[in-house]
């Protein structure tokens, strides 16, 4: 039985874990439909199929480091916080990280995963060097900028309907500490967190915490956490000859299923509240995993959510329509009292060579609601404003959406004749592809 990290759809899947790249290749032909999984954190149906599911745990291997050109060839099945844990103390980092450090490589290309710096570095897929796909047929094909052009555009936020990534090369970021220069920034409404982003886009990251539950004067009134790498000089005296040491700290685990009244309108606002005040402007230097992965600290919390899970809805809506977008997708979260304590509001850069890659220029909204039946339909009116401002959702964290939402992605074509090419409709499909009629 399995889900992805939203607990919400589950399926009864046949599985196959091979230990070897011939096995895996093998076990693609061998299953008449299947869909890889990496470490399970796309949040919907993207990687469940009852027919097979392929997963990489096995094939998780660092191969080399080319310190001097800054590159890294790994298995396709390589957990990020792997990565970081080997190479932060020799001074690199992910070029792009998304909001969790427990996704695999394979994952982050499937789906371009997008980061806190979209607005200056891209999506992960732009700092893909080659990739060696295997194919249904029995076919390994490396594939670049250079190489299969369209299977590799294809691939990079394709959702494993291509192929499976056996192996990676990818730029890394040099570092000089593990501590993060923070700027925190109170945006009284929504308005003035448009304006700061704006005026912030020379810093490499921006984020905003969003307070979903505010309405009128205050309508997306928010918390702006800007960043960059601290620099060794950047850091107290006494830590500049260590300066990728880090405080050891055990992750916590939410032991239960909470229940549904603890994310309630009155919860979730006394929350918000809190954070807001408490969150003082100003500048500071902060480890680097609470900056970018602040709910890795706490293993399983999606537990918080209850037993019938939780959907993330995550669009990014065009630059030109995100004012007036964002301020009727907030009205309407607002006016339902749904809001989640999970709300996050990022700057994007230019839109990216995937055929499904999710981001455009603009701004991205991502908030996490219970799985219920008015959540459900509260999501349904978000596709609709989403749809009449020319943006789209990010299939990695959709669970629900109708087919009707593809819509949004112009390449859809062409990622569908890159399918038939390659003769891998019906071979690589998923809940998500099936629901979504992808083709």
């Amino acid at each position: 039985m399995l889900s992805g990290w939203g607990r919400w759809p589950i399926a009864r899947c046949a599985v196959t874990e091979p230990g070897t790249s011939a096995a895996a290749g093998a076990a693609l032909a061998d299953f008449t439909s299947i869909i890889p999984r990496g470490n399970g954190r796309s949040y919907g149906d993207a990687s469940l199929n009852p027919d097979g599911v392929l997963l990489t745990s096995r094939l998780g291997h660092m191969l080399t480091l080319d310190e001097a050109a800054g590159v890294l060839e790994c298995e396709g099945g390589t957990l990020l916080s792997d990565i970081i844990e080997a190479l932060l103390p020799r001074g690199w980092f992910a070029p792009v990280t998304p909001g969790t450090r427990f996704v695999t490589v394979g994952g982050m290309i499937a789906a371009d995963v997008h980061g806190k710096n979209h607005h200056g570095a891209g999506g992960f897929g732009g700092h893909l060097l080659w990739l060696d796909l295997a194919l249904p047929d029995g076919r390994v094909l490396r594939c670049s900028p250079a190489e299969h052009e369209e299977l590799f555009a294809a691939t990079c936020g394709g959702m494993g309907l291509t192929g499976l990534i056996l192996r990676a090369a990818f730029r890394l970021l040099r570092v000089e500490t593990a501590r993060i220069r923070q700027r925190t920034v109170r945006a009284p409404d929504l308005d003035a967190a448009f304006a700061i982003f704006e005026s912030a886009q020379d810093w490499t990251y921006s984020v905003a915490w969003i307070d979903g539950l505010q309405t009128d004067a205050r309508l997306g009134r928010s918390l702006l956490f800007l960043g960059e790498h601290a620099r060794a000089e950047e850091l107290p005296l006494a830590e500049r000859s260590r300066p990728f040491a880090r405080a050891a700290r055990a992750p916590k685990r939410v032991p239960i299923d909470f229940p549904a009244i603890a994310l309630s309108r009155l919860p979730v606002r006394a929350f918000n509240t809190l954070y807001y005040q408490r969150q003082r402007p100003g500048d500071a230097l902060v480890d680097l995993y609470p900056y970018f992965y602040p709910l890795d600290a706490l293993l399983e919390w999606n537990r918080i959510y209850g037993r019938r899970g939780f959907v993330q809805y995550q669009c990014v809506l065009p630059l030109a329509e995100s004012r007036a977008g964002m301020r009727r997708l907030l009205e309407a979260i607002a006016r339902g009292g749904n809001a989640s304590f999970l709300a996050v509001l990022k700057r994007m850069g230019a839109e990216s060579f995937g055929h499904l890659s999710f981001p455009m220029e603009g701004y991205t909204l991502a908030m996490d609601f219970p799985t219920s039946t008015g959540n459900l339909a509260l999501l349904d009116r978000l596709d609709a404003i989403t749809a009449e401002h020319g943006g789209r959702i990010y299939l990695a964290k959709d669970a629900r959406a109708a087919p009707a939402t593809m819509r949004g992605y112009p390449r859809l074509e062409r990622f569908r004749a890159v399918r038939r090419d390659y003769g891998l409709v019906g071979r690589l499909e998923s809940l998500q592809s099936q629901r979504l009629e992808i083709g």
